[in-house]
């Protein structure tokens, strides 16, 4: 099973946001096989996660939790949607 963690320094607002967006985006390619959870910076270490989605904001602070995936816009869903593609293919998860 692969685990996406949407992260945002307090765990509340936004990375629960990128959470609900990235099931939804997870549903629209078809792909099986993923958790999504959401938690705050302080919370979360390297191997929580396969890949551990982040606005630019935090994106240094993260730079140590492994795949992290940072999101110019965390209100952009296309750029969600190409960003779970491919992090989705970097752990082997099959998309259509």
């Amino acid at each position: 099973m692969t685990k996406f963690l949407a992260v945002c320094s307090t765990g509340l607002g936004s990375s629960f946001m990128v959470h609900m967006n990235i099931e939804k985006v997870l549903k629209e390619l078809g792909a099986s096989g993923v958790t999504v959870d959401h938690a705050d910076l302080g919370s979360v270490a390297n191997g929580d996660a396969d890949a551990v989605f982040v606005g630019r904001d935090i994106a240094e602070a993260a730079g140590h939790l492994g795949d992290v995936v940072v999101l110019d816009s965390i209100i952009d869903l296309d750029e969600l949607r190409t960003k779970v593609r491919d992090a989705a293919g970097r752990h082997g998860v099959a998309v259509q």
